[in-house]
């Protein structure tokens, strides 16, 4: 596939040289603006390249964003900053390097809490937001499954291996992936190393600073975030009907909190909808258009 992105860096407060994938609008479009793209815990920019074709077709230039210590960008000689503050102000600093007063930001898993963490710092930077599959409450077990794998060192492998492993972990969320898909996934988790093997592509101290008591802890705190920002701006919740990271119910006071929420339930899918799916991509288009 040819690469339908540049390479996008920018500074840190702290120093850290941080990598974005800079989807520019189709030719022809006029541009309408910009949409901030941002991973979950172990993943990256790549996740978003098939969104990223969609809203570049309809005019918007698509950020989508390797948090610190993820593939393109530095990991951190300090572990304690990989952390929802942190990452939000990594997001000011991209804004201000680029000269953008106000983007569309679409958070997936931990870049849903990093979305909200920047509401509550930040909240004129956020044009619109979608809130992808995580909220204030996390179940305890949930987060307990992911500490199974996330961090856990793997051996080097090649692309089958991979792509087994991601299917070993995601299965249950992706009932119907196909041996491609997963090797998709696999490509878009991992990347080779000088020997042609395959090695994940994050720093495993991610983990250290990801605990369930914190989350557990700062769910006040999380909620006013919420409802601070659907007061302000539209916000669309997206929830995977199988997962078990966004209770129903958590999923449906978080688009109760304001006229300005909506929520759409992916079918068939766990944690955390691509937002390739149907009902989650025409969603998305429906809420870019209410800012026009």
């Amino acid at each position: 596939m040819t690469q339908s992105y540049d390479d996008l860096y920018w500074s840190s407060n702290d120093g850290l040289r941080l990598h974005a994938r800079d989807h520019a609008p189709a030719a022809g479009q006029s541009p309408r603006g910009t949409v901030v793209c941002i991973p979950g815990l172990t993943r990256n920019a790549a996740d978003f390249d098939a969104l990223a074709e969609t809203l570049t077709a309809v005019g918007w230039r698509v950020l989508a964003v390797d948090l610190r210590g993820r593939a393109g960008s530095a990991r951190a000689p300090d572990p304690r900053s990989y952390n929802p503050r942190t990452y939000a102000d990594d997001m000011v600093a991209l804004l201000r390097s680029q000269n953008i007063a106000k983007a569309v930001f679409i958070g997936t898993s931990l870049g849903v809490l990093v979305t909200i963490t920047l509401a509550s710092r930040a909240p004129e930077l956020i044009a619109a937001a979608v809130l992808n599959d995580a909220g204030p409450k996390v179940p305890r077990e949930a987060l307990a499954r992911i500490g199974k794998y996330a961090g856990k060192p793997l051996p080097p492998m090649d692309l089958d291996q991979a792509a087994a492993y991601a299917e070993s972990i995601g299965k249950a969320s992706f009932p119907r992936f196909t041996a491609e898909d997963w090797r998709a996934m696999a490509s878009r988790s991992f990347r080779q190393r000088d020997d042609g093997l395959l090695e994940l592509d994050y720093d495993p101290a991610i983990i250290r600073t990801t605990r369930p008591w914190v989350l557990w802890l700062l769910r006040p705190v999380l909620w006013r975030a919420v409802r601070g920002l659907t007061s302000r701006v539209p916000v669309l919740v997206v929830r995977g009907a199988l997962s078990d990271i966004l209770p129903a119910d958590v999923a449906q006071q978080m688009a109760a909190t304001s006229p300005n929420a909506s929520l759409v339930v992916v079918p068939d899918v766990g944690h955390a909808p691509t937002l390739s799916e149907p009902e989650a991509h025409d969603a998305i288009l429906t809420l870019l258009g209410r800012l026009q």
